[in-house]
């Protein structure tokens, strides 16, 4: 047997550079790397070593290059991926919330961060945290519960196992999500001779596993059953490519469509059966739709809470639930009529199966209504500029009349990802939002994502000032690379989001809003001035009218664009929304109190979370 001998670190290097799809491109695309004690020696050298074959960026913070990752993981529906690497302690740490959130929302990230010594020679090592009663344990272990596979590198022939066992994973349909590899940092730079034939390049195909007959047979039956039948259409229809199937199906079958967050934008706003989104950022439309529903079939949705209204939305006596997921966990859950397999493949069966079935009528005039609804919220204020703060409804209807084929519109957290979901009107493809772990800061570095995964399309950053504080740092390497983006910055001073859940809980204003904050001296805080000092453009918009033009202007830069707009804090979308769970204190408040919990019982009563 022929065999070359490398590094554990070089081997590594080179086992991914010749990983590829079935395009012909590299599965793991590069590697984002801040280099420190653990892996600057090994990994550092190998990467430099192996050069373009496996290209290194550079980035500011090790969250934020996990979230540029994870990005554009999602924005090429997972068929292309990225890998991060950090130092020991902290530097892997930083990466713990990336990697959850990778894992909530089932995407493929490659994490690579470095470890302890192996042979525990020099314990113990800088930044190395010491269990006085388990000897195995680093800082890494707290990769174990947010990632899909863990496996440390403690030997350098582990890795003739444990990289398939990684890329196994991350092209797993069913199971898809963050992979952590924690490399020993003595291993990293220890030789072996490793076969020549398991750097032969290999192709990963992601399967489209068929459906149990039975269980379409069933799903069948139940739809037939139906009077009135509606599909929530998930993230899954988009990462199984199968938005064209879901709309033939819909329209074939006349059965009314739904989209979460992760799901929105798989089919145009303008398809004449769908209705909205659902659930407690939902369309009036779409909420009234579902509430009616006695069978609802979710597609490719983990049926997270602000989907099902905290499981209050589906309040038909008859209802039953029914799930077309890949994933066995996700189909049976709340006692759903499951259906195991690719969204694509199974509508198709199912399709076969309901032969010349149509449902009921739907209800065509709600959904006019939600229309004009989103029409009134969003249109421009009649008084604009100086001393008339815009609403974010506002502020999103600028983007909105100024937006084209080619735009992307993105958020994570705070009052933008309920405001968008129900008011944006997105057509195909143009609608990336990060809600299953809703993790402030992901957005200026997601927006470089997207932009590195589709360099033709127009994106644009929505993110408060809140989730803007929190991570920025990106937009440094966004203008060291040349990734031209638009950020929508609103300023409301504050978490105005959490603050009107504050309220509506029957809790005081405190400790969101600046106002209501513990400090000495109000923030004035310069956002543009801020912005520009990254490299990047940026300019204070004094009114809706003056945003749309600026979001134009923006487009022929080679830089990101930062627009700054002051908004109030106060007003909500004005439009669909449903309850959401959100515990109230039992006893012990004043009367604000006791109504919000006179009115959490009321809406819990409704609650049908298993049938």
């Amino acid at each position: 047997m022929s065999t070359i001998r490398l590094t554990a670190a070089q081997a590594m290097m080179k086992w991914l550079s010749v990983q590829m799809t079935e395009d012909g491109e590299r599965f793991i695309e590069g590697v984002w790397a801040i280099f420190g004690h653990g892996n600057v020696a090994g990994i550092g050298e190998a990467l430099h070593g192996i050069g373009d074959a496996l290209p290194t960026w550079r980035g500011q913070n090790e969250q934020t290059m996990a979230h540029a990752a994870i990005a554009y993981a999602k924005t090429l529906k997972r068929r292309r991926a990225q890998a991060v690497t950090s130092s020991i302690g902290p530097g892997a740490t930083n990466m713990v919330t990336a990697c959850a959130l990778a894992h909530v929302n089932r995407l493929p990230v490659l994490f690579i961060p470095g470890d302890v010594f192996a042979n525990r020679r020099p314990e113990p090592v800088l930044q190395q945290i010491e269990d006085m009663n388990d000897g195995t344990v680093s800082a890494n272990d707290c990769f174990r519960p947010v990632s899909a596979y863990f496996d440390r590198i403690a030997r350098p022939e582990h890795l003739l196992t444990c990289l398939p066992r990684a890329l196994s994973v991350m092209t797993d349909p069913g199971h898809c999500g963050p992979v952590t590899l924690a490399f020993c940092q003595d291993v990293q730079a220890e030789f072996y001779d490793y076969p020549e034939a398991f750097f032969e390049p290999k192709v990963w195909r992601i399967r489209r596993p068929e459906p149990d007959p039975r269980e379409v047979a069933d799903l069948a039956d139940a739809i037939r059953a139906a009077r009135r039948p509606v599909i929530i259409s998930g993230g899954g229809i988009i990462y199984c490519e199968a938005e064209a199937e879901l709309a033939a199906f819909a329209e074939k079958h006349h059965i009314p469509f739904v989209e979460t967050q992760a799901g929105k934008g798989a089919n145009s706003w303008e398809h004449p059966l769908n209705f909205g989104s659902p659930g407690v950022t939902g369309s009036a439309s779409a909420n009234a739709l579902c509430a009616e529903a006695d069978l609802v079939i979710g597609i490719g949705t983990r049926f997270q809470d602000f989907t099902t209204g905290s499981w209050a939305l589906f309040r038909n006596p008859s209802r039953r639930l029914a799930s077309i997921n890949l994933a066995g966990y996700d189909a049976t859950k709340h006692s759903a009529l499951p259906c195991v397999g690719d969204a694509r493949v199974t509508l198709a069966r199912l399709s076969a199966a309901l032969e010349a079935y149509r449902g009921a009528g739907v209800d065509a005039g709600s959904r006019t209504d939600w229309h004009k609804t989103v029409e009134r919220v969003t249109a421009a204020p009649e008084t604009d500029g100086p001393g008339n703060l815009p609403t974010d409804a506002q502020v999103i209807g600028a983007v909105q009349r100024v937006a084209t084929e080619k735009s992307v519109v993105m958020c994570a957290a705070g009052t933008m990802p309920g405001a968008l979901q129900v008011l944006w009107q997105s057509a195909k493809g143009g609608y990336h939002m990060e809600y299953g772990f809703s993790c402030m800061g992901y957005e200026v570095a997601g927006a470089m994502g997207i932009k590195l995964a589709r360099p033709d399309k127009d994106v644009i950053c929505f993110v408060g000032d809140g989730s803007y504080m929190m991570a920025n740092s990106e937009l440094a390497t966004a203008v060291m690379r040349r990734v031209p983006f638009t950020v929508v910055l609103t300023d409301n001073r504050g978490y105005g989001c959490i603050n009107r859940l504050q309220i509506e809980c029957g809790g005081a204003e405190f400790n969101n809003m600046y106002k209501d904050c513990n400090v000495d001296v109000q923030p004035e805080i310069d956002f543009v001035a801020h912005a520009a000092s990254m490299g990047a453009h940026a300019e204070k918009v004094g009114s809706i009218a003056e945003l749309e033009a600026r979001i134009v202007a923006a487009r022929e830069r080679n830089i990101p664009s930062v627009l700054v707009i002051d908004t109030d804090a106060v007003p909500g979308t004005d439009a669909g929304g449903h309850w959401w769970d959100v515990a109230v204190p039992q006893v012990g408040g004043p009367e604000r109190l006791e109504q919000a919990r006179a009115r959490y019982n009321e809406s819990a009563a409704n609650q049908r979370a298993f049938d």
